[in-house]
């Protein structure tokens, strides 16, 4: 039996130094697990002179990558640089050097996942990538393993803790969306260019390699529609309070008849709704499926040592798999075909918010293009607004198709007496 299983890493940032924090204070616990120890042979960094949050012996740090890649002491590698084109190169290339692989970037697994999964079998190697998703939760293992007996029919994640932050902070403190980003990346919970948490990319990214594996079909980022929070109104938030809803930004990934559906939208969650109680940067995953019914996976969502566990469970895994000589037997193919699921075949609840003229007969006609589509209401709310001669209309209709939403979406905005749609989301949950 080996003493000891040499890791290299590319990429020494927040990640990680808490991958090099866990493997040195956890060394014990990693002996017990795998009768051998694991020790960090070679780290690629851009910089050898930067300053560090964390003591590395300077011998282990390279600027070169083949020191990690073609080094021949090296078993694993572990990814924590982030980026893509490059970064695949690295990962192909380690393949090729027998070297199984475990990644934390969700953007490299979104985009080829696939392609990298498909290149560690030809290798007899293993590509892991649990804290690509919801950082130091389980809902990879969860789904593959504990799950992997059911059909999984459905999945509604907060999978982007940056927006959870800044949605929990509109909704319990009253603050302008303006003022509740500068606050998250004061805080560090937002980038200086929060574009991709914001605008649902992220998000999207993560529903992707969700509903990849839990369907076992090859979904891709473009089948994933995507809609942020930019724009969200503090009265929305006020009215969806006073129906009893909260906000959140919700990752959808639906599997029915073998058709798929895919998005993350800004979505009314009814408060008794399991993710709505989900606040600031957690992330929680919703899965249900046909025989274990409803399931829910909790807690943090990025973060060093949170991500460097679920990565070192991933290390785990590998060198268990390479201890009893069957690396590189994880199944690649999915098992079904992608069929996206037509929009006159897509379904919900939606709110809708109308600043209307306030006069006599107004909402009787604007009820009647709902009713030629066969959409009734949940809920109505009506209030007088600033505007002279205006009032605002918030309406929860019943489930209905998107489609026939859409077209009175379409009516509403020729309608001369509607002045503008304010907003319209997705609803969840019964209030």
């Amino acid at each position: 039996m080996e003493e000891k299983v040499s890791v290299g890493l590319l990429g020494l940032g927040v990640v990680g130094s808490g991958v090099i924090h866990l493997i040195e204070d956890h060394q014990e616990k990693l002996a017990h697990q795998l009768g051998c120890k694991v020790e960090v042979d070679k780290v690629l960094v851009r910089n050898i002179e930067k300053a560090r949050n964390i003591d590395v012996d300077q011998s282990l740090l390279t600027t070169n990558p083949d020191d990690v890649l073609e080094n021949p002491n090296i078993d694993l590698v572990i990814e924590v640089m982030g980026g893509i084109d490059h970064t695949k190169e690295y990962i192909l290339k380690a393949f090729s050097n027998k070297k199984h692989v475990v990644s934390a970037n969700k953007d490299l697994v979104a985009v080829h996942g696939p392609e990298l999964q498909a290149a560690a079998v030809k290798n007899n190697c293993d590509f892991y990538y649990e804290a690509s998703v919801a950082g130091g939760i389980p809902i990879l293992r969860g789904i593959n393993e504990g799950l992997s007996s059911d059909h999984i029919q459905k999945i509604m994640g907060i999978v982007n803790g940056t927006t959870n932050y800044i949605l929990t902070k509109m909704d319990e403190e009253g603050v302008s969306y303006e003022d509740a980003l500068a606050d998250a990346q004061q805080l560090g919970f937002a980038e200086a260019d929060p574009t991709s948490d914001v605008e649902g990319l992220d998000a999207a990214r993560k529903m992707a390699i969700l509903g990849r594996l839990a369907f076992s079909t090859p979904v891709d980022l473009q089948d994933v529609e995507v809609e942020g929070i930019h724009g969200i109104e503090l009265k929305d938030l006020r009215y969806a309070a006073q129906l009893g809803y909260t906000m959140k930004l919700i990752g959808f990934a639906n599997f029915f008849d073998h058709e798929l559906e895919v998005s993350v939208e800004p979505t009314l969650l009814a408060k008794n709704h399991p993710l709505a109680s989900v606040k600031n940067e957690y992330n929680a995953v919703y899965v249900y499926g046909e025989a274990v019914g409803e399931t829910m996976f909790y807690g943090p969502g990025a973060g060093s040592l949170p991500t460097a566990t679920a990565i070192l469970s991933d290390v785990i895994a590998a060198i268990k798999a390479m201890r009893l000589g069957v690396s590189g037997k994880q199944l690649n193919d999915m098992q079904f075909p992608k069929t996206l699921r037509p929009k006159e075949k897509q379904h919900g609840q939606y709110y809708v918010r109308l600043c209307v003229e306030d006069k006599t007969g107004v909402f009787s006609e604007i009820s009647s293009i709902f009713h030629e589509q066969d959409i009734s209401f949940q809920r109505i709310l009506q209030t007088p607004v600033d505007e002279k001669d205006s009032a605002e209309i918030v309406l929860v209709t019943h489930d209905t198709p998107y489609s026939h939403f859409e077209e009175v979406l379409n009516q509403l905005k020729s309608f001369d007496a509607v002045n503008e749609i304010k907003s319209y989301y997705k609803v969840e949950g019964d209030a």
